[in-house]
């Protein structure tokens, strides 16, 4: 499954993105206000309109939580991914009822669950606001050059906000590695409910060994109804669903929103994500794939309690050793020195070199990122409450500053999806917190030494076991009551708080925001308004030839479906739901519920089921839909083949592979297996 980007590089792989080249077949995530209407006229005969275009942008939505869905009803039906819809099916379960594992279905409305933390974004607008930041930030550097850029930022969010901030959200984008500063609009909707997710042997058939590959046999399907003032939404654009699908060679199309891409990182940013981050990552989620599979053992109960992490987990170590599989290749090195050699001489003499200045940078960080990643991104502290704790603490702080000073999640912009995620009324299991945060401050000890004064403020004389348990069990965060109290006491509830947690998160918050500050001053203003210096360059090369690297925007990419050739062997581009049922060995992860095993002869197997496509997508993706020119959708994308895993720095048409589940599918199961017919019928409505 194609898993959220944001999530990935919230694990510590700090990178930033910049624009790509010219654009070679398929390849390109193109922002909705520059589509390539030449190569899509001269390859596939289509001439998107206007028209076309808005309505494709208005059905399309961004789950904040770090996927991609649409709109498929005219009552706010929402289709996306089981796995992204897996976090909020895990918070509505419990030992009673264990819906990850035995799926949901609301076949009426009132039956519809509402998620505890999920927020749904409609994009409204696009307005360029370059001229802005740029004047706000010029002849800047370092520290100074972050606080400008940030206040800009945070007075264009709030203006567009104003009032609304219950129903917009507003993000400013930087594309083309600064070259370019949008400002995205959105109608933000937080009443989210849960209508239908699959069991998990349905919607993750294959488990581990299938992830990125194929052929594959997956129901990774979600649907979601967005309310607002306790009803259903009305919904003016929205995708009509094309039971036939798309047959092989015909255009598709992914609307999404793909959340990270580095395709056009220098040659020393790229050696240092191969040589630091991927490295260390990869160690880092090993390790911890191996405690949540121990933790696992232990009975039913703390299997339900980590199988959405350990998903998660093992998701992210084939994404980790796929890219840094791609980056061993010499020919994506050389390829990308080249690429850089030729932009240095079409540039001719410059006043400063942003090549060199980037890679003095990078040096800077190899010496930060230990510190920095284990108590600023707090992967030394795994746990729940702890980053209850942190938002918290630093929610207090920063909101009685004016917005322009604050961080900028916590500026205005933001805060309404921060205050529900704070809010969340998913249940929070001490045993589980406590042997995640003991495992986390073990690593903390063991990167930073046992002689490091943060580590020495944190743990004291105790074994990190023991300071685990004790921070654990003199909590009261996981009491929603509470976290309410201290969000609206602000700092004097939090200053007066007793609460281990908080304690501990204040005790560490100036080192913490020290780091940052070094980080940003460092390392990212360096890369900002170097990389901003290169695209320029690049504008002046290519112009808006080029598309910007994916930043958790809406984006259009188009392609085909189409198979690949593998070892000498082709494999074809379709699989269908009798393939399913021959792949079953009737043990995870090759075991179909019983659902389906009951229905079968219900079923017409020859209905395709998964398929791949040529089209250029990466994490954030999941949940896209597939398109025809009709704007009609003909599946969901919810995966790449491995091939992919390295289109996070280049794409590879003849090998990279989106996989999709067909519609025809989603439907015949739907209406067989899972006997709803009023789904069926509000997705077939034309």
């Amino acid at each position: 499954m194609v898993m959220t980007s944001w999530r990935n590089w919230g694990a510590g792989l700090l990178l930033v993105a910049a624009a790509s080249l010219p654009a070679r077949a398929a390849e390109g995530m193109w922002t909705l206000d520059n589509l390539p209407l030449g190569p899509l006229k001269a390859q596939y005969d289509f001439e998107p309109d206007q028209a076309w275009i808005d309505h494709v942008m208005h059905a399309s939505v961004r789950l904040a939580s770090g996927c991609s869905g649409s709109f498929v009803s005219d009552d706010g039906l929402v289709l996306t991914n089981a796995h992204c819809v897996l976090d909020c099916v895990h918070e509505l379960s419990d030992d009673a009822q264990d819906l990850v594992n035995e799926g949901f279905v609301a076949r009426k409305r009132d039956a519809e669950a509402k998620c505890p933390a999920e927020e749904v974004n409609q994009l409204e607008a696009i307005t360029d606001v370059t001229a802005q930041v740029e004047t706000a930030t010029e002849g800047l550097e370092g520290e100074a050059f972050v606080d400008a850029r940030n206040a800009v930022i945070g007075d264009i969010e709030s203006a567009c906000i104003g009032d609304q901030a219950g129903r917009r959200r507003c993000d400013v984008v930087e594309l083309y590695n600064g070259g370019l500063y949008h400002l995205y609009r959105y109608r933000r909707y937080q009443d989210v409910r849960l209508v239908f997710s699959p069991e998990y042997r349905a919607g993750f058939f294959g488990g581990d060994p299938d992830n990125f590959n194929f052929p594959r046999y997956n129901l990774d399907i979600g649907l979601l109804r967005v309310y607002e003032d306790g009803r259903p939404i009305d919904v003016a654009d929205r995708f009509r669903i094309n039971r036939k699908g798309a047959r092989p060679g015909e255009l598709t199309m992914v609307t999404g929103h793909p959340g990270r891409t580095e395709r056009q990182l220098t040659v020393a940013q790229l050696e240092r994500v191969r040589d630091v981050d991927l490295i260390d990552t990869l160690a880092y989620y090993s390790e911890r794939r191996a405690l949540l599979w121990q933790y696992s053992r232990q009975g039913e109960s703390a299997a339900r309690r980590a199988q959405a992490d350990l998903t998660f987990t093992e998701n992210s170590l084939k994404v980790f050793k796929g890219q840094l599989q791609a980056l061993l290749q010499p020919e994506l090195i050389e390829r990308k020195r080249q690429e850089e050699l030729a932009l240095r001489e079409s540039a001719g003499d410059l006043e400063s070199d942003p090549w060199a200045a980037i890679a003095d940078a990078q040096n800077a960080y190899r010496e930060l990122r230990d510190p920095y990643v284990l108590v600023e991104r707090r992967r030394g502290f795994y746990s729940t409450y702890f980053s209850m704790a942190r938002g918290l603490v630093r929610a207090a702080d920063e909101r009685a500053k004016p917005n322009a000073e604050r961080l900028p999640e916590y500026q205005d912009a933001s805060l309404p999806r921060l205050e529900q995620t704070l809010m969340s009324s998913a249940p929070i299991d001490p045993d589980y917190e406590a042997t995640k945060l003991a495992w986390s401050l073990t690593k903390l000890r063991e990167l930073l030494g046992p002689d490091d004064p943060l580590v020495k403020l944190v743990l004291g004389r105790e074994s990190p076991e023991i300071v685990a348990q004790r921070l654990v069990e003199g909590t009261a965060l996981g009491d929603v009551a509470e976290r309410r109290r201290l969000w609206e006491g602000g700092v004097p509830a939090v200053a007066q708080s007793k609460d281990p947690f908080i304690q501990l998160a204040r005790a560490i918050d100036r080192v913490s925001r020290d780091l940052r500050t070094r980080y940003e001053a460092e390392v990212e203003s360096v890369e900002t308004r170097n990389q901003a210096i290169i695209a320029r360059l690049r504008f002046e090369k290519y112009g808006t030839s080029i598309y910007p690297d994916a930043t958790f925007t809406l984006r259009l990419s188009y392609g085909e479906v189409k198979g690949w050739v593998e070892n000498g062997q082709t494999v074809e581009p379709m699989t269908t739901l009798g393939g399913a049922f021959e792949r079953a060995t009737g043990v995870d992860p090759f075991a179909l519920p019983q659902s389906w095993l009951s229905r079968k002869k219900a079923l017409d197997l020859d209905v395709p089921f998964n398929f791949v496509t040529t089209n250029d997508i990466i994490g954030g993706n999941s949940g896209s839909p597939v398109i025809n020119r009709k704007a009609e959708v003909v599946g969901v994308a919810f995966d790449g083949n491995i091939h992919s895993l390295g289109g996070a720095f280049w794409f590879d048409e003849t090998l990279n592979r989106c996989v999709a589940v067909h519609s025809g599918a989603i439907i015949e199961l739907l209406d067989e297996v899972y006997e709803a017919p009023a789904l069926v019928k509000e997705l077939q409505r034309r």
